[in-house]
């Protein structure tokens, strides 16, 4: 296989001392003489070289005014320079090594020292290119096992998050169609800026994924309660309230386990505040308006449409419009007035979302094989 050659600029305004490098380098290199540091920059709109050997006294542009344009620029930024000078004195190297220069060669040169050099700082940038490589390489293999260990997470999540819906006789599915109603009540409310400092909370990009274990505390509810088909009972009621705070208690045990808490932060909120109402009639803590977390206030609305368009152990579905009615009632009582009209604006979105989430399960029904 053939070498590739280097590329090396040699600017100096003396037609000898070109000549002289040119000489030098010509068998080992591909040798660009040029004049001056304007003639160098428009070359390097045609060609990029490897490295540049530059003159530091040059009329109209000296060398270090070169090499500090060259450094400015997002081509010439990494392109290694030697200066050639006739100045031995340590205050003109400490000065063009400040502004960048790899090395400082005096004139007049060893050829032999002079090849060394070019050779070793080559050598250093072909190295510093195959350790960026290498970096790159690695930080997309730490990305890859990254995503792999998150989707293991969410999936072990998602899949105790569905036991417990299971044991609740829901028909299926109520944790991922709230988690859609959800992302579309925080891209509307994002989308209409309204409670413009928490964004950074709906941003991320644990927010919505940690809303799949808001109900996790029910799996502390007893069946006779979860699938009782009648009006519970006062103290059966306080019990089902139960499941808010034991919820946050299984995440926090699940958070003594590990060190990523944003997930977990969030799915906490989301777990021990949905069923708090704005005006401070909810539990467990009957915290009030703004007190309530955008978590609780935005489940609310996700969890209640939910569950009043499904079929459960003590009722029928509700229709949409039927749904959309009892939530706007409850505007400024039960539900955040704000989020009442994000949610209006994004009414015929939730119903396509439901729609499509029964032809599913309609889909999976009918697919599901039949045992005689």
């Amino acid at each position: 296989m053939k070498d590739i050659r280097g590329k090396i600029f040699l600017v100096d305004d003396n037609p000898t001392n070109l000549t002289i490098g040119r000489n030098i380098l010509l068998n080992d290199y591909d040798v660009f003489t040029i004049q001056s540091g304007q003639k160098m920059f428009k070359m390097m709109e045609k060609i990029t070289p490897d490295l540049i050997l530059l003159d530091v006294e040059m009329p109209e542009m000296n060398g270090y005014e070169v090499i500090k344009q060259l450094k400015a620029e997002e081509k010439g930024r990494y392109i290694p320079v030697i200066f050639l000078t006739a100045k031995n004195d340590s205050g003109s190297e400490l000065e063009g090594l400040s502004l960048g220069a790899v090395d400082y060669i005096t004139k007049p040169f060893s050829p032999p020292l002079l090849l060394k050099r070019i050779e070793l700082h080559l050598l250093i940038e072909s190295q510093k290119q195959e350790l960026k490589v290498y970096n790159e390489h690695l930080q997309y293999l730490v990305d890859q096992k990254t995503k792999t260990v998150v989707e293991l997470q969410n999936a072990v999540l998602q899949t105790v998050a569905e036991m417990v819906e299971c044991r609740d006789d829901v028909t299926g599915g109520h944790i991922d169609r709230t988690q859609q109603y959800l992302q579309i009540l925080t891209d509307e409310l994002l989308a209409e800026k309204l409670y413009p400092d928490l964004e950074p909370v709906l941003l991320d990009k644990f927010f919505v994924q940690s809303a799949q274990l808001h109900d996790v505390g029910k799996i502390a509810i007893a069946d006779s309660i979860l699938k009782k088909p009648a009006k519970l009972t006062e103290d059966e009621y306080e019990n089902m309230k139960t499941h808010t705070t034991f919820g946050v208690s299984v995440i926090e045990k699940i958070g003594r386990s590990t060190s990523e808490k944003t997930f977990l932060e969030h799915a906490k909120l989301f777990a021990g505040t949905h069923h708090e109402k704005w005006d401070g009639t909810g539990y467990p803590q009957g915290l009030k308006g703004e007190e309530i977390p955008i978590h609780g206030r935005l489940m609310a609305v996700a969890d209640v449409y939910d569950a009043l368009i499904s079929v459960r152990p003590y009722k029928k579905a509700f229709t949409h419009d039927d749904a959309v009615g009892i939530l706007v009632g409850g505007k400024g009582t039960h539900f955040d007035p704000a989020l009442i009209d994000v949610f209006i604006a994004v009414a015929d979105s939730f119903r396509e979302t439901a729609a499509m989430a029964q032809t599913e399960a309609t889909e999976d029904d009918v697919d599901e094989p039949q045992v005689s």
